[in-house]
């Protein structure tokens, strides 16, 4: 068979036929009384089998080397292969992201398309300056959308330049409370406490909502996120959690503010004062313990709150006895 029907059966253009030939990978069995090369069986099928081998992306070198070599061995090369297409599919992955996000912000002209890339490289930037400084014009009305914001919340570890994205996510409205259910709903821990920490600084009622979700969280530090934000809003279903807290001491100034804005609400302040005392009677509760339990009760108005911090004005401890002194005297003075 000559080189033209050899191209026209297999697909493969004669130049690159003869490409092969001269690098050795395919030689024609022979020749015709007129000099032109002329393909067997035989060669067919090694073109099939170059061509096979190049589309799993290996090079020509070592596509002579697999069908030459008879040690050559794949395994090493597959990998390497796999290794790239995933490098090169994550790259691609990256700019189409890129350009989606750069269509969603909906440029007018050039110019808005330069300010949008630059803004998104900023909020990847390893610099948390750059990536403050990029929430801060997004939130400004910067050419960033709303999905790109929403990923750099759930991932941000600098607590300043989370603290921007916050807000500049509460100024989009309700289009980042979709974005961040998703969030709740990752696999990772850490991931969900970013999720509700944006949340929290959402005034869209449903956000109330997806807090109250994490409230029931399997992870402990998801439900301490929530809780605060839940106490600001009015949420009597954070105060188990809330005083947890201040027994625990984790975040407990916060989480004693949360009870005492809760325990404005009549209904609310005699359960709260409860669950404060219920926490003191607690064998395993220890002085630092019960000053802070002290300290949050010093907030919660009634009779319940007045009688703890009398017993506790006679704590073994002395600090914990004067300060629950201190706040009976305030609480009379008032």
């Amino acid at each position: 068979m000559l080189i033209g029907d050899v191209a026209r059966r297999s697909g493969v253009s004669a130049r690159m036929l003869r490409h092969y030939e001269s690098l050795g990978l395919l030689r024609p069995t022979g020749r015709t009384g007129a000099g032109y090369r002329e393909y067997s069986g035989d060669d067919i099928r090694r073109i099939f089998h170059i061509e096979s081998l190049r589309s799993l992306g290996l090079p020509l070198r070592d596509v002579a080397r697999a069908l030459d070599d008879p040690g050559f061995t794949p395994s090493g090369l597959i990998e390497a292969l796999v290794r790239q297409t995933r490098e090169r599919i994550a790259a691609e992955t990256e700019l189409l992201t890129r350009l989606q996000r750069i269509g969603a912000a909906e440029p007018s002209d050039w110019e808005d398309v330069l300010r949008s890339v630059a803004l998104l490289h900023a909020l990847a930037s390893e610099h948390a300056g750059k990536r403050q400084r990029a929430a801060m014009s997004a939130a400004d009305g910067g050419a960033v959308p709303v999905e790109a914001l929403v990923e750099a919340a759930l991932s941000e570890t600098e607590p300043n330049v989370a603290g921007a994205l916050h807000w500049a996510l509460a100024q989009s409205g309700g289009a980042a409370l979709a974005l961040l259910e998703e969030g709740l709903g990752s696999p990772a821990a850490e991931v969900r406490r970013r999720a509700v920490q944006a949340v929290a600084k959402l005034p869209d009622p449903g956000a109330t909502a997806l807090l109250k979700e994490a409230l029931a969280d399997s992870d402990i530090g998801v439900r301490r996120c929530a809780a605060p934000a839940l106490g600001a809003r009015g949420a009597a279903e954070a105060v188990p959690t809330l005083t947890d807290m201040i027994a625990d001491g984790v975040n407990d100034v916060e989480a004693a503010d949360a009870l005492g804005a809760l325990a404005g609400d009549p209904a609310l302040a005699d359960g709260i004062a409860a669950g404060l005392v219920d926490r003191l009677g607690t064998d395993a509760v220890g002085p630092s313990a019960r000053l802070r339990l002290a300290q949050a009760l010093a907030d919660i108005p009634g009779s319940t709150a007045s009688h703890a911090l009398a017993d506790l004005s006679q704590d073994e401890n002395r600090a914990v006895a004067l300060t629950a002194a201190y706040v009976l005297e305030l609480r009379d003075t008032r």
